[in-house]
């Protein structure tokens, strides 16, 4: 094992230490947005001693996951879970401010929903980013986390390079896209999450027909869509399960995304942890709003009684075989239970299938043991990641959590919070240290 500590003695030439940040934020989706907003009131309340970040961000400026914002979709959290409500309902930064200041507070009021749309909910975010005006180096993506003597290295990999120094480094990387085993990305298959850039760069339609893999929410909002937007299209939903599942966003289950039920859930044995997280599946995992459903149901029996089917729903099914042709692809459907195959030419396969959560290992090196025991990263309750050795700072996760901390992990229910104790305990060892350097001198 390599030790890649610098001793202070040996820091970068032409650095000081006044170039130590006390955060650096690997990512600058909804998460680490929080958190800067969460560190700006923070740094505004008198008595306290600032705290100072900086953040990097691969995407060129802020967007939140822009090519699935379809017309007519709506968020599956209510409003006031957004960036900083439930750390902080009076916040200038929450979604009722963002709808007074653009005027359509009352209009959104008579709406009579807790659910945006996605459309909107973006705006609010992209609203609150460049409000907060945080440090962001955007176009810039984190390649390794190094370990010295009294802070993190991060060094960059982008337009300006380099590396940021930071006593603590919060990683909120975001998911990354899944496709089945043996499928690789394409121009005419593709993950959901790239929809509209994808469906932009396709040539006109050779064969009106598109195949949809996947049974969750954002599968049916692919299957809708294209329906509707491509009129004389059929469009084929293949997944494993019988039909879709309606998530379960009843008031009790709900209680699993509570602020407090992270505490319960990191205190819990392992084996109820997994019984929990099997138990209450349907609130986020392969589930549909009921109300989607019903609208794809509608459409699939109106066309039946019309004889003009256009949305076909193939359950317990997967796909066989995909064949790329020089203007589509050539696809095998299979009904599992009878094992009889379907041949759809479809214009483009789209990959409604998951996320996976951010790699550790590449970025923080052996700082990270990918091995250890557990069946996910060893995180404390404040969501600092247990390291390999003993560091001056904290590594700190903003998502990849979901064996420790439930299934808030990767949603927007919790972020508020989160960022909050996230904070607490940045600035609480950050109190530690300078008590100790007070002593020291």
């Amino acid at each position: 094992m390599t030790d890649d500590r610098m001793p202070a003695e040996d820091a970068p030439r032409g650095s000081t230490r006044d170039d130590i940040v006390d955060i650096v934020g690997v990512g600058f989706g909804p998460s680490n947005l929080s958190l800067a907003i969460a560190l700006r009131e923070r740094n505004g309340i008198p008595g306290n001693a600032p705290i100072t970040a900086a953040f990097v961000e691969a995407k060129p400026a802020f967007a939140w996951h822009s090519d699935m914002l379809l017309p007519g979709a709506t968020m599956q959290v209510s409003f006031l879970k957004d960036l900083v409500t439930p750390r902080n309902a009076a916040s200038d930064f929450s979604f009722v401010a963002f709808l007074h200041e653009h005027g359509r507070l009352h209009h959104f009021i008579n709406r009579q929903t807790f659910f945006p749309t996605r459309i909107e909910f973006h705006q609010y975010l992209v609203w609150a980013a460049d409000r907060v005006a945080a440090d962001v180096r955007y176009g810039t993506r984190a390649t390794r986390v190094i370990d010295h003597a009294d802070h993190f290295e991060v060094v960059l990999d982008g337009a300006r390079g380099g590396s940021l120094r930071a006593r603590d480094v919060v990683l909120a990387g975001g998911l990354t896209a899944q496709l089945p085993e043996g499928v690789r990305p394409r121009a005419r298959q593709f993950h959901n999450h790239e929809l509209r850039s994808r469906l932009a760069g396709l040539p006109p339609l050779a064969h009106d027909a598109f195949v949809v893999v996947g049974s969750g929410q954002s599968a049916a909002e692919v299957a809708l869509h294209l329906h509707g937007q491509y009129p004389d299209a059929r469009v084929h939903a293949v997944f494993g399960k019988y039909g879709y599942t309606p998530a379960d966003d009843s008031p009790y289950a709900n209680r699993i995304f509570d602020a407090e039920a992270v505490d319960a859930f990191h205190g819990a044995s392992s084996d109820m942890k997994a019984r929990l997280m099997a138990y209450h599946r349907g609130t986020n995992y392969s589930a549909v709003d009921a109300s989607l459903i019903e609208r794809l149901y509608e459409i699939e029996y109106a066309e039946r009684v019309v004889g003009a089917r256009r949305l076909f729903v193939h359950g317990a099914s997967a796909l066989a075989e995909t064949r790329e042709l020089p203007d589509g692809v050539s696809t095998r459907i299979e009904n599992r239970l009878t094992g009889e195959t379907e041949p759809v030419v479809a214009d483009a396969v789209v990959y409604a299938t998951g996320f996976t959560s951010m790699p550790l290992g590449a970025l923080l090196g052996d700082l990270y043991d990918p091995d250890a025991p557990g069946r996910g990263p060893r995180v404390e309750r404040d969501y600092r990641l247990r390291l390999t050795r003993p560091t001056a700072g904290g590594v700190y996760l903003q998502g990849g959590t979901e064996d420790t901390h439930g299934l808030t992990s990767s949603l927007l229910s919790n972020i508020a919070v989160r960022s909050a104790e996230i904070l607490e305990s940045i600035a609480g060892r950050a109190n530690v240290r300078a008590h100790e350097l007070v002593r020291s001198a």
